[in-house]
């Protein structure tokens, strides 16, 4: 277990809710704060990296940004789980489509993320891994969707450790049956998977990196709303 304040959250013992909802912008964690919690209150301004906790329909929820990147996310959730003994950690982000039957605004949800990543060797594994989601708030999404008129597309996602790649693995990844590409979910599923606590990573497609379409990054900001209220209503 970590002391509170911990070295890159200053929010004291019992700021955070349960369940965090964790965008990589810092503006989205705002964005989200100020639209859609009640009563919302900064408890982390550390390095500009907003977290706020609140009320949606009544249930204490927190938002706090990541970052980019999976040592970003690995060191934020690491201590959200073990100082302030979070329990869900909901990743809410964009992607890259890789199946090519999706489209931008499409929403997927990560099962697992395959990694060209070397984060979970501190675990000790040597092999290749594939981390997977919490079940239950996979399912839970699913479940959501209906409620919501949402149709998310569940499996597996590639988190990569690089943004601008001379060999991208995209095309031997979409003969696999990988959905997305983003840069987060395997070391918050990892982090999780060593705690014993539950995450689960839901983007929404930002862009093609095959064909070049994409979304401005004002639309990333604060048009992502359907892949919100759908982490909210599991959270």
């Amino acid at each position: 277990m970590l002391n509170v304040p911990t070295p890159h959250i200053s929010a004291n013992a019992g700021d955070f809710a349960p369940t965090v909802l964790m965008p990589g912008d810092p503006l989205r964690s705002k964005f989200i704060a100020d639209n859609y919690l009640t009563d919302a209150v900064l408890v982390n301004n550390t390095r500009g990296v907003q977290g706020y906790t609140g009320t949606y329909k009544g249930k204490r929820v927190s938002v706090m940004a990541s970052g980019m990147g999976m040592p970003s996310i690995g060191i934020y959730s690491y201590e959200l789980f073990q100082g302030y003994h979070v329990q869900s950690i909901i990743r809410i982000g964009s992607a890259g489509a890789i199946n090519q039957r999706l489209k931008l605004r499409d929403i997927v949800l990560g099962m697992s993320a395959y990694t060209n990543s070397g984060y979970g060797i501190q675990y000790g594994f040597r092999g290749d891994l594939a981390p997977c989601c919490s079940y239950r708030l996979l399912n839970a999404a699913m479940e959501a969707g209906k409620t919501l008129g949402i149709e998310p597309v569940p499996g597996a996602i590639f988190s990569s450790d690089t943004f601008y790649d001379e060999h991208s693995p995209n095309d031997i990844l979409e003969k696999l049956g990988v959905l997305a590409v983003e840069m987060e979910a395997a070391s918050l599923y990892l982090n999780a998977a060593r705690t014993g606590k539950e995450a689960l990573c839901i983007c929404t497609i930002s862009d093609n990196p095959k064909t070049g379409d994409s979304l401005p990054a004002q639309d990333r900001q604060t048009s992502f709303t359907q892949m919100i209220e759908l982490a909210l209503e599991i959270a």
